[in-house]
């Protein structure tokens, strides 16, 4: 045990007889303990226990008006199963019932009286030690979780930004400042908390959104540089980018991914069942998807393409209101307005 912690423990001593108090505080001072606090009145053992915070706590089990078990009970109310707090229980009393009464109650060890010195010093090292390095072992877990709070931490951190690189991979071929994706996901995001959604969904959504257009790595230049309309074959190329997006996507186990899988799927189809790739329509379609149908649709229009020009604002949310029921969710056209 550490020398410099042993001096400065501190110490709680209640007995309703002076005689005790002084004897102990003799026995404690020649061991080399200074920091001692006593009491014969045991109605003032909260206050002094909330001042001291002791390592060691010495308490006579017969006592007027409040007895030792009274105060053993008092104090599992006030230490937490975490903490370590011996106490040593003075008595003359040495019936099982009473010993197993205050073992029960949280006391750990026991000195008869008449105290013998040497005991006394034996049993208050042992005790100590044992407090001692129950706070090492505190101070390790609390340092231990500290590091597991900064891991999780660094290890969100870069899933995040796996994200987001895994998302501008995909755009950097048709958006080279690839802000499309987080231009989308940041609009999936306030739509979603418009609808109501809980944080967690709506942190899912913002998250996994960015990755709705992957599946376009595995589209062709040609196709997807192209400046003008496609002709139906190409077209038809065009919508796979959805059904492979979510064939990167599927099998993981990581609930933003699983979303984005979903979303990379969805996004196409329309509320009335015309769109792609699976021809859903109405609630058959994801809310996710629904949601990011209508935040790509709209800052596809709003910002130029390689076979478009930019619309303005008032002109997009004049064709988003036509497309109410038709391509998008009625709901979601609502919230998007609002949000707009």
């Amino acid at each position: 045990m550490d020398k410099a912690w042993m001096k400065e423990a501190s110490f709680l001593i209640v007995d309703d007889q002076a005689f005790n108090i002084s004897l102990l505080e003799r026995i404690l001072h020649r061991n080399g303990y200074v920091n001692l606090r006593s009491t014969t009145d045991p109605a003032s053992f909260e206050r002094l226990y909330h001042e001291v915070r002791p390592d060691l706590i010495l308490l006579d089990l017969h006592m007027p008006g409040i007895d030792g078990l009274t105060l053993l009970k008092r104090l599992r109310e006030w230490i937490p199963d975490s903490n370590f707090l011996p106490v040593l229980v003075l008595t003359a009393d040495v019936s099982p019932e009473k010993r197993q009464e205050a073992l029960h109650l949280g006391a750990n060890d026991f000195l008869t009286k008449p105290l013998d010195k040497a005991e006394v010093a034996l049993r208050i090292q042992t005790l100590l030690k044992t407090r001692f390095l129950h706070l090492q072992l505190q101070d390790q877990n609390q340092w231990l979780e500290r590091r597991v709070q900064d891991r999780t931490s660094e290890l969100e951190l870069a899933k995040q930004e796996i994200l987001q690189l895994l998302a501008r991979t995909a755009e950097y071929r048709d958006d080279e400042t690839g802000q499309h994706t987080q231009r989308v996901g940041e609009l999936a995001r306030r739509i979603a908390a418009e609808l109501g959604l809980q944080h967690e969904e709506i942190d899912l959504i913002a998250r996994a959104t960015p990755l709705h257009d992957i599946g376009k790595i595995g589209i062709s230049d040609d196709i997807l540089l192209k400046p003008g309309r496609f002709t139906p074959e190409e077209f038809e190329q065009m919508k796979r980018h959805t059904t492979i997006g979510a064939s990167i996507l599927e099998g993981t186990v990581f609930p933003v991914l699983q979303l984005a899988g979903t979303i990379a799927l969805s996004h196409h189809e329309k509320w009335n069942g015309t769109g792609y790739p699976n021809g859903l329509s109405g609630e058959d379609i994801p809310l996710a998807g629904r949601i990011v149908a209508l935040a790509d649709f709209y800052d596809a229009l709003t910002h130029e393409r390689p076979y478009k020009q930019a619309w303005s604002h008032e002109q997009a949310i004049e064709e988003i209101r036509r497309q109410k029921g038709v391509h998008f969710d009625p709901h979601v056209v609502e919230a998007f307005l609002r949000v707009v």
